[in-house]
C-alpha cells in the first residue's frame, strides 16, 4: 500500500477584471497570489497554445512583483524572450522547461508599470525548432488583478 502525505492546496478565484484574473494559492507552508491572462490573439493560428502571461507574489520566499510568461512550449536557448508595449521592450533573462522568468527585480518593475499603462503586451518566443511564436495580451483589467493579488499576499 503506498503511503503519502498530501499536502492540502486551496486555489481561490479571487476575481475576473476585464482580460486578467487573480487566483490565490494556499497550502500548508505556502501562498502565492498572481494576476494571470491568457493571450487575445495568438500567431501562428494554427497550433492554439496554452500561453499565460503572470505576476506573483509569494510572501513567504520574499518575492514580489515576479513577472513569468509560458507559451506552451519549451523554449530554446538560443532566440531571446522578449515582452513589448508601445515604445517598451522586456528581456525575459531565465528559461526553465515551458517558463520564463526576468532575474532583474527592477526591470519587473519597470514591465509592470508599463502594463499599468499600456492596452496591450506582445510576448515573442521561439520553440525548440526555432520556429517563432507572438502573443498578444490585452491589458485591460490587469491594474485592478494585480492590485488584487498583491493585497490578498501582503
Amino acid at each position: 500500500m503506498l503511503n503519502y502525505q498530501a499536502t492540502a492546496e486551496e486555489v481561490k478565484k479571487i476575481g475576473k477584471f476585464k482580460d486578467w484574473e487573480t487566483i490565490v494559492i494556499k497550502n500548508d507552508s505556502d501562498l502565492v497570489c498572481f494576476a494571470q491572462s491568457k493571450p487575445v490573439l495568438q500567431s501562428p493560428k494554427k497550433n492554439p497554445r496554452e500561453a499565460r502571461l503572470f505576476v506573483a507574489f509569494r510572501p513567504n520566499k520574499k518575492i514580489l512583483d515576479e513577472v513569468s510568461i509560458t507559451a506552451g512550449y519549451e523554449f530554446n536557448n538560443q532566440n531571446s524572450i522578449t515582452a513589448k508595449s508601445g515604445k517598451h521592450k522586456y528581456k525575459f533573462d531565465i528559461a526553465q522547461e515551458k517558463f520564463a522568468w526576468i532575474a532583474d527585480s527592477k526591470m519587473e518593475k519597470k514591465m509592470i508599470k508599463t502594463m499599468k499603462k499600456g492596452s496591450r503586451m506582445m510576448i515573442t518566443g521561439f520553440n525548440q525548432k526555432g520556429s517563432q511564436t507572438i502573443d498578444h495580451y490585452s491589458l485591460l483589467g490587469f491594474t485592478k488583478a494585480y492590485s488584487t493579488a498583491k493585497k490578498n499576499c501582503s
